[in-house]
């Protein structure tokens, strides 16, 4: 299993219009389903006055935790469009929400899956897509005569520095370290999977 997914950066819109119905979609980068929820909370209340607010999101290693809404459209004709774009990247850890606005005109299911899954193909073509690792965390005790080694890994695997406690008899470090390295840096740490 791979230590990398691919996400975008920061927000981003998209749009789509048809017969006079305006699809606007709005794709955020998110981590938790709490997150998602405050997001669509959001929109609803800004665009408070649209017909329709249709999303998907996926979250987790290969978008284990996954969503689809219609919000009231025919049922699979807004939020499965919308994952599928999601899948089609191969994207995780985002969130995207199409707002629509009715123009009078019915479109069909299929003027409507047309619809949603344009809008969102739009916001992530406009989006930013970044490679990042799954990190995990550890926590590291050792006596102070260790420091000097310890830091030397730290240092040589570039690893990010979550909390320290040093004092004068027993430290603390927690760090952040990609999946993938796990095993190797604790080997180095001299850290045996029982003291994890």
């Amino acid at each position: 299993m791979t230590d990398t997914y691919n996400t975008i950066t920061s927000p981003t819109e998209g749009i789509y219009k048809e017969k006079g119905s305006k699809f606007t979609a709005y794709a955020y980068p998110v981590e938790s389903e709490q997150q998602v929820k405050d997001l669509v909370a959001q929109i609803k209340k800004k665009f408070y006055d649209a017909r329709h607010h249709c999303y998907a999101y996926r979250i987790g290693k290969n978008g284990v935790n996954f969503r689809a809404n219609d919000d009231g459209e025919p049922s699979g004709t807004a939020g499965k469009p919308i994952l599928g774009q999601l899948l089609s990247a191969n994207v995780t850890n985002i969130l995207v929400a199409v707002v629509r606005y009715f123009g009078g005109t019915l479109l069909g299911t299929s003027g409507l899956t047309t619809a949603y899954k344009s809008a969102a193909a739009d916001a992530l073509a406009n989006a930013q897509i970044a490679t990042l690792t799954w990190n995990a965390e550890l926590t590291v005790d050792f006596p102070y005569e260790q420091m000097n080694a310890i830091m030397k890994v730290v240092k040589d695997e570039r690893l990010q520095i979550i909390s320290q406690d040093f004092n004068s008899t027993a430290c603390k470090i927690r760090l952040s370290i990609r999946e993938g390295k796990l095993d190797d840096v604790k080997k180095k740490l001299g850290i045996t999977d029982t003291e994890r």
